[in-house]
């Protein structure tokens, strides 16, 4: 079954309530099923990267992570 949402990939969204209230951004992916967005440059989240073989460093990389859907406006 196929969840409706009122925002899609790609587009322009502000985040109209939350500790990113007024920020705005383009939508990256949805997540119907959990209720989630994640926006470009919105919830910048630090992650611990381990050392691999494309990634000789390891380190700490920024990523956008979610928001609840309920808290973003198409624009």
């Amino acid at each position: 079954m196929k969840i409706k949402t009122h925002v899609k990939k790609e587009d322009v969204v502000v985040v109209i309530s939350g500790n990113h209230k007024g920020k705005q951004g383009t939508v990256l992916s949805v997540d119907a099923a959990k209720e989630q967005v994640v926006v470009e440059g919105v919830r910048i989240m630090k992650k611990a990267i381990r050392r691999s073989e494309e990634n000789q460093d390891g380190g700490i990389e920024e990523v956008d992570g979610p928001i609840h859907i309920s808290n973003v406006k198409k624009v």
